[in-house]
């Protein structure tokens, strides 16, 4: 389903897009001095595929558990306190302001990229979902489940190690450190992931080949997105 959600840069294109048409709009309504909020850097996985189906890294884990790595955190959470700098409020004038400006900008772009990936993005989680029910992968499950047993820790399934709710803080502890090496240590001996991710492939490719008018015509419609936001960004340079 990859081909059909937008990239990265495709994501940043239409953003970038966007922020420049709302800022021109709010200038002429008489607000100069907003401003976008800053782009979040990435924390944790780094594509869609990567934690998809669990951690693996050992090196992150024994200083991080089942956390990302420390300095990308650091630098997510300073740009979450961050957030928007446009100083707006929410029912003043300048609120009505921006919420017309992006209503343009909305209009301008056709819409945001992700809207044009829903249907991909429920088909890929769809197929994320019934893979577990595959035999091979309920096998899987029981093998990994079986080696965290031999090691002390009581999951059924490989995520329900990271979803635990003791390692949900942000502190991380000896325990959540101990059952992120044991869970990757069970995954490798298990090879979970691997099996798990053909499975998703088989019901994806299926569910792409049932749904291929509606994903081409998805594609077509981020396409062109993303065509009009690279028209706005030339046109600002």
């Amino acid at each position: 389903m990859e081909a059909y959600l937008p990239s990265d840069e495709e994501t940043r294109q239409v953003s970038s897009a966007k922020a420049a048409l709302i800022g021109d709009c709010m200038k002429k309504a008489g607000y100069p001095q907003w401003q976008a909020a800053p782009e979040l850097p990435k924390a944790g996985p780094k594509t869609l595929t990567d934690w998809r189906y669990g951690i693996h890294d050992g090196e992150l884990a024994k200083k991080r558990g089942y956390k990302a790595d420390a300095s990308e955190q650091a630098a997510y959470d300073t740009a979450v306190d961050q957030g928007a700098v446009d100083g707006t409020t929410a029912n003043g004038p300048d609120g009505k302001a921006l919420q017309d400006c992006i209503g343009q900008a909305h209009q301008r772009i056709s819409a945001d990229a992700k809207e044009f990936s829903e249907d991909a993005q429920r088909l890929g989680n769809e197929a994320f979902v019934k893979a577990k029910s595959d035999p091979e992968v309920v096998s899987a499950f029981q093998a990994w489940s079986s080696c965290m047993k031999e090691q002390g820790y009581i999951y059924k399934e490989p995520l329900d190690a990271s979803d635990d709710s003791r390692f949900q803080g942000r502190e991380v502890t000896p325990l959540e450190i101990s059952t992120a090496l044991a869970d990757i240590a069970c995954r490798n001996r298990t090879h979970v992931a691997k099996i798990w991710w053909q499975a998703e492939v088989k019901l994806q490719r299926t569910s792409m080949e049932k749904n291929a008018e509606t994903l081409d015509a998805s594609r077509k419609k981020l396409d062109a997105a993303v065509k009009s936001a690279a028209g706005v960004l030339s046109g600002a340079k």
